[in-house]
């Protein structure tokens, strides 16, 4: 956005609050901020939205039903049926055998991917989308853990990735957040020594996203839930292949994160010539100009549509979030629909 002076020194004021508030300098991930989310956990809900097919103990309830611990309801008594299941209060009541049925307990490890590769190393407002997925991603897994659930998944970038087992209780949150401070880290220090061009850094980025997505499903077990948090910028077949393989046998969750810049051009009263750069190529922008405005924004929802209807081809549900606004506004403000 394009202020006046004491607009911008507003504008300024709150923006280093929201940063303090925060923990974060908005470009680099510590460990203590992504612990404080250990409190916020309220905010969201990893309730399972579909069919779980883990292994017969844990924290939720299985669609079927069978031998379990949860009372399900009695049913007439048939060949087969477990006689230490006979209710027999109803049965004499009724004058015919019926049976208990219970629902089995499912255990559900959660899975977090995050993608922290250098298209992900850009902000324009208030924090880089690394660092908004890095958020994100502690807030899934404090909530994960404070549900009972197993933490595991994998946090990468182009030049590296750590894989992380699903563990029960802190100890597998914790080694989860250390990986994306770390890696965090790395793809700033790379991105910073990188003599690469940026054609081949693209190139790097998309075989690393199409292989980490395979990494993904490799972990995933049947039952798993499985978020991937990312822009979305290397969607490819390879990578839409690995991820439809895993919403057949888990829930997806794809949470995009975007910055304000990708979605519209900022609002100026006066037309201001600005050059804009990916690294290596350069051009100009009229900021001001309405009609260059509405095209940009045309561009960007029309690549978000085609973004999320290759997602949900692939079986996944889509959660949208912006690195412009601190996550816990966006949550209690509604702007994103945790349990859609």
């Amino acid at each position: 956005m394009w202020f006046s002076h004491k607009q911008e020194k507003v504008t300024q004021h709150n923006t280093t609050q929201t940063l303090a508030s925060l923990l974060t300098n908005g470009i680099d991930v510590s460990i203590n901020e992504l612990i404080q989310y250990q409190t916020k956990t309220s905010l969201i809900n990893l309730a399972a939205k579909k069919d779980l097919h883990g292994k017969m103990s844990g924290n939720y309830l299985a669609r079927s039903k069978g031998r379990g611990m949860e009372f399900d309801e009695v049913r007439h008594y048939q060949t087969g049926d477990d006689i230490r299941a006979i209710d027999w209060r109803v049965t004499a009541r009724t004058g015919i055998t019926h049976t208990k049925v219970f629902r089995e307990e499912v255990e559900r490890p959660v899975l977090i991917a995050t993608d922290l590769s250098d298209n992900m190393m850009f902000g324009s407002q208030l924090l880089f989308k690394s660092v908004q997925a890095s958020h994100l991603a502690a807030l899934v897994a404090w909530h994960a853990k404070e549900r009972g659930d197993r933490v595991g998944g994998i946090v990468f970038n182009q030049q590296k990735h750590t894989e992380l087992k699903p563990r029960s209780r802190q100890q597998g949150v914790l080694h989860y957040l250390y990986s994306l401070s770390n890696i965090h880290q790395n793809t700033s220090e790379a991105l910073f020594n990188s003599t690469e061009n940026t054609s081949n850094n693209q190139n790097l980025a998309q075989q690393s996203f199409d292989e980490n997505c395979g990494r993904i499903r490799q972990l995933a077990k049947p039952g798993s839930l499985v978020y991937l948090i990312t822009d979305g910028n290397h969607l490819s077949q390879e990578s839409l292949r690995h991820l439809t393989n895993i919403s057949r046998h888990c829930e997806l969750v794809i949470c995009l994160i975007t910055d304000p810049l990708e979605t519209e051009l900022p609002k100026s009263n006066k037309k201001i010539n600005v050059a804009v750069t990916d690294g290596t190529n350069k051009q100009q922008l009229l900021i001001g100009d309405k009609n260059l405005a509405q095209k940009y924004k045309q561009q960007a929802q029309a690549l978000t549509q085609t973004k999320e209807a290759l997602l949900t081809k692939a079986g996944a549900r889509i959660l949208h979030f912006s690195a412009g606004t601190a996550l816990e506004t966006q949550l209690k403000n509604g702007i994103t629909s945790w349990t859609r």
